[in-house]
């Protein structure tokens, strides 16, 4: 008689009943500790992060179908990747999050005399930012790490404590994972501390403002990742390195402040869709 295989399949559905009563809770174990695992060896042993942050997308989404399945099952997570291609939003969703941002960083530089011009032409980096936010962002990147941020967790936290507390909950793990990375760029012992504490700084102020920004476009869209993943791409495209005709850092973070507060005016003014979708409030 196989008494370890008789053993091991109510330990497995155990399992699988705990996960599916704390979904959020199991998702952030999950994914925080191998996440953490996969950057600091990246970072460290290898001196690059991008093996780290390519294996944290595959970390993400493959906790993000574990959770699903185990507590809403094959429908769910049908229904968690149906929202990958939610297209048919409003064109003006596709404007707030693909230009809205570049173009209120620039007119931000510019109001504030810390524009620059580029060393190319404005059409070069114009399909440079096109490249980093659509291609390269959205659909390779984003998307993915958004359908288990938004789709799994901040989905939930939103069901239950509404949608700026399930957004403000969710930035707390969010900034979390993101925490290695404050030594991408000269390893864990080149990297002084004052640094480190600037980016942990700017990373704690970046991450409730955009879950919130987050928050209002994925219900506005009726649960469209797309657009979410448009928005965290052209955020990320904005920054100066990527979008170098403006000198700081302080504007992106400005832009998308100001970015946040027209949402939530015409969220209040012009009565935007709220709804959540498809699911009644989940335990987490």
């Amino acid at each position: 008689m196989n008494h370890a295989g008789r053993a091991s399949a109510p330990s497995a559905a155990s399992l699988r009943r705990h996960i599916a009563a704390h979904p959020v809770t199991a998702f952030l174990v999950i994914a925080i500790a191998l996440s953490w695992v996969a950057l600091v060896l990246s970072i460290a042993l290898l001196g690059n992060a991008l093996p780290g942050i390519l294996a944290e997308l595959l970390i993400l989404l493959g906790t993000a179908v574990l959770v699903t399945a185990a507590a809403e099952g094959k429908p769910g997570v049908r229904a968690l990747f149906r929202q990958t291609v939610r297209w048919r939003v409003g064109a003006g969703w596709y404007v707030a999050a693909v230009l809205a941002l570049p173009v209120l960083t620039v007119l931000i530089a510019s109001a504030t005399g810390t524009a620059r011009q580029p060393t190319g032409e404005w059409a070069s980096v114009a399909g440079a930012y096109m490249l980093n936010t659509v291609v390269i962002g959205a659909l390779l990147g984003n998307i993915w790490e958004e359908l288990a941020w938004t789709g799994v967790v901040q989905r939930r936290l939103m069901e239950r404590h509404g949608m700026a507390g399930g957004s403000l909950l969710t930035a707390i793990p969010f900034a979390l994972i993101h925490l290695p990375l404050a030594f991408a760029d000269k390893g864990f012992t080149g990297t002084p501390w004052p640094d480190v504490a600037l980016a942990w700084g700017v990373l704690l102020v970046f991450a409730p403002l955009f879950r919130l920004l987050v928050g209002i476009a994925y219900l506005g869209t009726g649960q469209s990742v797309l657009i979410v993943a448009l928005l965290h791409a052209s955020f990320n495209a904005s920054e100066q390195s990527k979008l170098p005709v403006f000198d700081g850092a302080w504007q992106q973070i400005a832009a998308a402040t100001l970015l946040l507060v027209v949402l939530v005016l015409l969220r209040k003014f012009r009565a935007l869709p709220a709804g959540t979708g498809h699911g009644a409030a989940v335990a987490s």
